[in-house]
């Protein structure tokens, strides 16, 4: 699964990126440093396996991982092409969702394209190109259609959904803001357009805000409402301060952000906000050779998520074993948990729960 990370040039994407991933993306003071995306693979933040890992004292421990894509700056104008234009979109085309980076502080020795610090304008660029390049496909579907429609009549629904993105994405409003029947959001899923990608905001602030963003900010709180007007998360980063604390050891970074009075950085909630964004769950195993998150959809059935170890689990699935996080911690072994009568046996019409440890019944 990937996210994309977004924004005009120099807003602090590809900084943002060095802290997530430690992939060292060239970053430097001019526009389109960034020209083919830089990839990095991150560890998804999860406390529940170090406690695993105390109780087990596993040889391997493995967290769950996303990508994160480093795409280059967008400029006003790309879809016609400027900047790097076409490419840029297909980068983001090829994503799942999107890290759409706003800068939020004013510093002269920084180069803002377009002369000025203002993320809403900045917002408004993005959106608007990304709107003109769905418009651009989706007319040529509708013609597609108009001309299927001919020999079958029941294209009309199909039709008229895409008439109605297209008219609401001509108002300025992305396709994700409109709502869709189940059948309905099938259809555009299978468009791949770019304002219907899932999005968090991240509000770049400045080094004095790491610890807390300042009320007096004139930009956080107009961007906090441009995502609440679109049902979608804004986390504030400071990807300066992000990119030093990646390079401490895990006990440096605890004391730093102790001295900032934080509990955990501002990366690793936006890692895992980026997680839950996608759809995404962890199921857990444990024992004395490895503790493990698994990856898998929201909605997935025990076979299904067998299959993710080995397919000859989800082929011979018998029955999954299953205890709640905390009523294994609770229980202090998974023995006592059993005697407690908190291991259930779920069969194969059981779906999966994030923070579910589980150990597969299979026979092949």
């Amino acid at each position: 699964m990937k996210l994309g990370i977004i924004g005009l040039p120099n807003v602090g994407k590809s900084t943002l990126f060095n802290a997530i991933t430690g992939a060292g993306a060239t970053c430097a003071n001019y526009p389109f440093c960034t020209i083919d995306p830089n990839v990095g693979v991150v560890a998804v933040p999860d406390k529940r396996l170090d406690v695993l890992a105390e109780m087990y004292s596993p040889e391997l421990y493995t967290p769950a991982t996303i990508e994160f894509v480093d795409i280059a700056g967008l400029v006003r104008g790309a879809s016609r092409g400027e900047g790097l234009g076409n490419k840029f979109l297909s980068h983001i085309r090829d994503v799942d969702a999107v890290v759409h980076v706003l800068r939020c502080f004013a510093d002269g020795d920084i180069v803002h394209v377009d002369g000025s610090v203002d993320p809403i304008r900045d917002l408004e660029t993005i959106n608007m190109e990304l709107i003109f390049s769905d418009m651009e496909l989706l007319e040529r579907r509708i013609d597609k259609t108009q001309k299927l429609m001919k020999g079958d009549k029941t294209l009309a629904g199909e039709l008229a959904l895409y008439q109605r993105i297209l008219a609401s994405l001509g108002e300025g409003k992305t396709a994700r803001s409109l709502e869709y029947t189940d059948d309905e959001a099938v259809l555009v899923e299978a468009l791949e357009l770019l304002t219907y990608k899932p999005i968090i905001y991240v509000a770049n602030v400045s080094e004095g805000e790491a610890g807390g963003v300042s009320p007096d900010n004139p930009f956080f709180p107009r961007i906090k409402g441009a995502a609440d007007a679109e049902g979608a998360e804004v986390i504030p980063v400071c990807a300066q301060i992000e990119a030093e604390i990646s390079e401490l050891s895990p006990e440096e970074k605890k004391d730093f952000l102790r001295e900032l009075g934080i509990p955990e950085s501002g990366l690793d909630r936006l890692i895992r906000a980026s997680y839950s964004l996608l759809g995404l769950i962890s199921y857990l195993t444990a024992g004395p050779k490895e503790v493990r998150a698994w990856t898998i959809r929201r909605g997935t059935k025990a076979p299904q998520a067998a299959g993710k170890i080995h397919s000859d689990f989800e082929r011979g699935f018998i029955r999954a074993e299953v205890v709640a996080f905390d009523d294994l911690i609770e229980s202090g072994t998974m023995a006592a948990a059993k005697d407690k009568g908190l291991v259930r046996s779920e069969g194969k019409e059981y779906v999966m729960a994030d923070g579910d440890v589980v150990l597969f019944r299979f026979n092949v």
